[in-house]
């Protein structure tokens, strides 16, 4: 299908397809895209803009991300669908080990990922699905993780993740990173640090700005101190309250 530029929703639209074809390709399961339509519904809502609350989370993000000793960047069928290439580009930036997590897990799904990311870099270090529950406080297949991975890391990004991991990442003393949407999602608020924003608009800025820490390295200690992950929820709980309603306002919105 073929996807004019012109369209006010390209984006979303080359976002979806990108879903659909990953589904059709065996990477994603059917549960993906019920998964990227309710994250599209908060996109739109946020005006399918990048807010200051994003923005002050993703500095904190990259900060945490370039003060780990083992930071570890978690993806699942979505992530690989919508930002492989940024995933790359982040792991390589910081730098950090890509481990693959699913929880509708088969051979044939981590093989189409591994294979999405090979097809970009050869190289690049991923780490499959683990065999072993290794996180506790999880009940599905997410509770397995790879002993070279996710189990020895002092920070994880998560994005897109589900609730029940996101808590039990946090309780085992990790620090836990996730792009989530929702701001009132249980593993935006169980992490401590949410990026609330669309994954596609969040991964390039986050490569950027830890391009940019790492050229001034004394400003990543003070984004860390400044940030308030439960202030920042509240932040973007507020922008969805006081949003525009009007018929007109909604026009200027999604242009």
């Amino acid at each position: 299908m073929d996807i004019s530029k012109n369209h006010p929703r390209y984006a979303s639209l080359v976002s979806r397809k990108k879903i659909v074809d990953a589904f059709e390709s065996g990477m994603l399961a059917k549960a993906g895209l019920i998964a990227h339509g309710r994250g599209e519904t908060f996109d739109y809502l946020f005006c399918e803009k990048t807010h200051d609350f994003a923005i002050d989370a993703i500095r904190a993000a990259a900060s945490a991300l370039l003060l780990a000793k083992n930071p570890v960047i978690s993806v699942n069928g979505n992530v690989t669908a919508l930002v492989c290439d940024e995933v790359v580009a982040l792991s390589k930036e910081v730098p950090a080990t890509i481990e693959i997590n699913l929880f509708y897990w088969t051979r044939e799904r981590e093989d189409a990922i591994r294979l999405a990311f090979c097809g970009i870099d050869p190289k690049v270090k991923l780490l499959g699905n683990g065999t072993k529950p290794k996180i506790k406080g999880t009940c599905s297949n997410r509770a397995k993780a790879n002993s070279k991975g996710i189990p020895n890391a002092d920070v994880v990004l998560i994005p897109l993740e589900d609730g029940d991991r996101a808590n039990a990442l946090v309780n085992a003393g990790k620090k836990t990173i996730t792009v989530d949407l929702n701001p009132f999602s249980r593993t935006a608020i169980a992490s401590d640090i949410t990026i609330v924003d669309n994954i596609v608009r969040a991964f390039p800025l986050l490569v950027r700005e830890v391009a940019r820490l790492k050229e001034t390295p004394s400003l990543i200690p003070d984004a860390l101190v400044k940030f308030d992950n439960k202030a920042n929820l509240r932040k973007a709980a507020n922008y969805l309250k006081n949003r525009p309603y009007s018929f007109e306002e909604e026009l200027i919105c999604i242009r």
